[in-house]
């Protein structure tokens, strides 16, 4: 993610994230046979499957069976794309009580009876551990489930299991491997093998990418929902910072944490953040949030990009002559879709805030870890003693990359200090200029390639960031973004993103399902080895 782009600048001081050298890219054995016990799930939708419950011809126990089958062929043998760290016990029982609450009469909505998977930093008061991908959480039980989790589950969802990720959300090394963690290994892109399925939710973009569930939640500080989305052919949403709860997350920023829907259309993704968003006492950004309209998929609309204004940026136009074709493709869609498009700059001055948000970020981390270790249930009660069991545990946490963020952390001063103090006054200032972006040109969002395509996995150097990320000034600011698919370049996926102002997700939900309905560019994966040459 673009955080550890800016922490990697201020560390290593004269190395460009973007010089780092690949690794060749290994082939891998490919496996494609699947049964699917009578039903094929591929690109099966929530409505699809409600009506095929309704028909009597699924049961929510027998979808159930069928991804837990899938998930064991396809992820932990055939392609082994490795997106699932932990299976629910309960799982097969929760599908069969919903089934029973059905022929009982009771509906609980959409979700009901619908297989979910949650990334492995959202507390499960259940069987399950919530370890962030670590070996230093390992055994980790929640006494109770995060309050997002508890929504969903009052929703009616059936839990399949966790997902894999980039240990700790991608915040322990300059170094590291997006979708690698010490508990959970490496996860890998489903329509690339050796390719990087970003992160941090790695596992929740490539367990929905590859059918192995309906839908998934993720959460994204900078861009963790965003490049997974984009580079794994996925919807991805990343709510406004108040929206959805944080409690119960094992968490990095409370500035820029957030929980958001994964999935393969827009519309699964809206009833997703139907059930997930909310007021919580125990956390409270919540409380300033504004009331969120019961149903955001009545904002679905195809033809809801006429008459909107939405700006670009306009260095996107001339980065990559691959990715800028995708690109003015798209804009040329949205304007037969009825869209006016400007060329806006705003990357370069979101560029300008790195050092600030490493501030937030490592200060911040240090505080809500802390904070999060002293109740759970863990025997690592600080910061201080994660990087203390890592250092003791060297050959089995950290084999390929080491700590440095997490050391960085530690030194950092409290969230009452002047420095950090300073830093969000700086990063306020990027609000007011993405406000005052979107005043000047009477814009209803801001878009551009959320990443680009994805690299080579490499243990060795770790990620190669090509200079996009869209999504970083939603991230900053705390402001919405989508994430859909726009198009491949060489068999690899990529996502545009749309960002607006605090709370507009009925209007971003608006525009990212015309563009999906407009450009139909989702494509299941067919989990190939290596690139075609």
């Amino acid at each position: 993610m673009d955080r550890r782009l800016f922490v990697r600048n201020s560390l290593l001081t004269g190395i460009s994230a973007t010089l780092l050298p690949l690794a060749s890219c290994q082939p891998a054995t490919l496996n494609k046979k699947a049964s699917d016990g009578g039903v094929n799930p591929d690109e099966l939708t929530i409505p699809q499957i409600q009506e095929m419950v309704k028909s009597g011809s699924l049961t929510y126990l027998s979808l159930t069976q069928i991804y837990l089958q899938r998930i064991q062929q396809i992820d932990k043998s055939g392609p082994k794309l490795n997106s699932v760290i932990e299976l629910n016990p309960d799982a097969l029982a929760m599908a069969g009580a919903m089934d029973q609450e059905r022929k009982a009469g009771k509906l609980r909505g959409p979700l009901h009876g619908i297989p979910i998977l949650i990334k492995d930093n959202i507390d499960s008061g259940d069987n399950m551990m919530t370890t962030a991908g670590s070996l230093a959480l390992n055994g980790n039980i929640a006494k109770a489930d995060a309050f997002v989790l508890k929504k969903l589950r009052d929703a009616g969802v059936v839990l399949l299991g966790k997902t894999n990720l980039s240990e700790w959300a991608n915040f322990r090394s300059t170094r590291s491997a997006s979708g690698w963690s010490s508990r959970g290994g490496q996860t890998h892109n489903p329509y690339l093998l050796d390719r990087s399925p970003c992160g941090s939710s790695s596992g929740s973009a490539v367990a929905v990418s590859a059918n192995l569930c309906v839908v998934a939640v993720g959460t994204e500080t900078d861009g963790s929902i965003a490049c997974p989305a984009s580079m794994n052919g996925v919807v991805g949403i990343k709510p406004t910072i108040g929206l959805v709860s944080r409690t119960g997350i094992i968490p990095i920023s409370c500035s820029q944490d957030t929980s958001g829907p994964l999935a393969r259309t827009v519309t699964d993704a809206a009833i997703l953040l139907n059930a997930m968003t909310g007021m919580d006492p125990a956390d409270g950004f919540t409380a300033k949030n504004v009331q969120p309209p019961q149903d955001y998929t009545k904002y679905l609309d195809a033809n809801s990009l006429k008459g909107k204004r939405i700006g670009v940026e306009k260095s996107f136009l001339k980065h990559h002559e691959g990715i800028d074709s995708l690109l003015k493709n798209a804009l040329v869609q949205l304007e037969q879709a009825g869209a006016k498009v400007i060329e806006v700059e705003f990357m370069a001055k979101t560029a300008e805030f790195g050092k600030a948000e490493q501030v937030r970020l490592e200060t911040e981390f240090k505080d809500g870890l802390n904070k999060y270790l002293s109740t759970a249930t863990t025997p690592l009660k600080s910061l201080k003693e994660v990087i203390g069991f890592n250092l003791k545990n060297e050959s089995t946490v950290m084999p390929w990359f080491k700590q440095e963020i997490m050391e960085s952390c530690e030194l950092r001063g409290g969230i009452d200090g002047k420095e950090y103090l300073d830093a969000n006054r700086r990063l306020e200032s990027l609000k007011i200029f993405i406000d005052q972006l979107f005043q000047t040109n009477d814009l209803d969002a801001l878009c551009g390639p959320a990443t680009g395509t994805s690299w080579c996995n490499d243990l060795v150097n770790g990620d190669f960031w090509t200079g996009y990320g869209a999504y970083t000034p939603a991230a900053i600011t705390g402001y919405p973004s989508i994430t859909v698919p726009m198009g491949a370049l060489n068999g690899l996926p990529l996502g545009l993103t749309f960002i607006g102002q605090a709370f507009t997700e009925p209007s971003l939900l608006a525009m990212g399902y015309a563009y999906e309905q407009k450009s139909a560019n989702r494509r299941k994966p067919e989990f190939l080895p290596t690139l075609k040459v």
